[in-house]
């Protein structure tokens, strides 16, 4: 028999400005990218309502969308159920914005201006104080910050939407790695080195960290994913 969901699993924040059905649909997939809903755990009606003390309606319209974004999969005889991650879809997600990011870094070289590098150190040294707390919420929300001042720092607005678009994806596998110790040490050298070659204009050095960076980020998320298919087949 299905277990039913924790009831301290998610919250529902009420919105004057927002339907219940984007309500109900923010909540869910802010669990799912954060792992609170984990990969192939039901989503059952019923007991989500229950939970977020909702009808059915808006759960249904809000697991339509998340299946339209790739979060959810209809499995025959089962319902929905959260989608899995494959080593196949993080690669397809991390050689996107592997290249964007490449790219970004090259114009920040160019393009940023000293108040923009000096947001950049000290948004690095809050992401290496978010390490301390070994809350993974925390480390996303700084690391989120310290890239997205790269991006910005580019002045291309397009290459930012191209971003913005891969940001829920990216999100849920970032997620993955910061939950990995070994890692927190290592993602702090990282940002430190992309700073650097940001700050010294150097174009090669930036490039080459950041292609590390997100190396490093898929060898870890490869190694979680196989860990969790493990033991799932056990």
């Amino acid at each position: 028999m299905e277990e039913p969901l924790k009831d301290d699993l998610i919250r529902v924040e009420l919105s004057e400005f927002l339907p219940l059905r984007d309500v109900v649909f923010n909540a869910l997939r802010k669990a799912i990218l954060t792992g609170r809903l984990k990969p192939g755990e039901r989503l059952m009606e019923v007991h989500l309502g229950e939970q977020m003390g909702v009808s059915r309606t808006p759960i249904r319209e809000a697991i339509r969308k998340l299946e339209l974004e790739g979060l959810v999969v209809m499995v025959p005889r089962r319902g929905a159920e959260v989608a899995g991650m494959t080593v196949k879809s993080m690669q397809d997600v991390l050689e996107v914005r592997r290249s964007l990011d490449v790219l970004s870094v090259e114009l920040a070289c160019d393009r940023m201006s000293e108040t923009e590098l000096e947001r950049l150190r000290e948004a690095g040294n809050k992401f290496t104080q978010a390490i301390k707390t070994g809350n993974a919420a925390v480390m996303a929300e700084a690391d989120v910050v310290f890239h997205d001042i790269i991006v910005a720092g580019t002045g291309n607005l397009r290459l930012q939407q191209l971003l913005n678009n891969l940001a829920e994806q990216i999100y849920r596998y970032r997620f993955v790695y910061l939950q990995d110790d070994i890692r927190h040490e290592l993602l702090v050298d990282e940002h430190e080195a992309v700073y650097h070659g940001i700050r010294n204009r150097n174009k090669i050095a930036a490039v080459e960290a950041v292609r590390i960076h997100i190396d490093n980020q898929e060898q870890s998320i490869i190694r979680h994913i196989e860990a969790e298919k493990f033991r799932t087949e056990e």
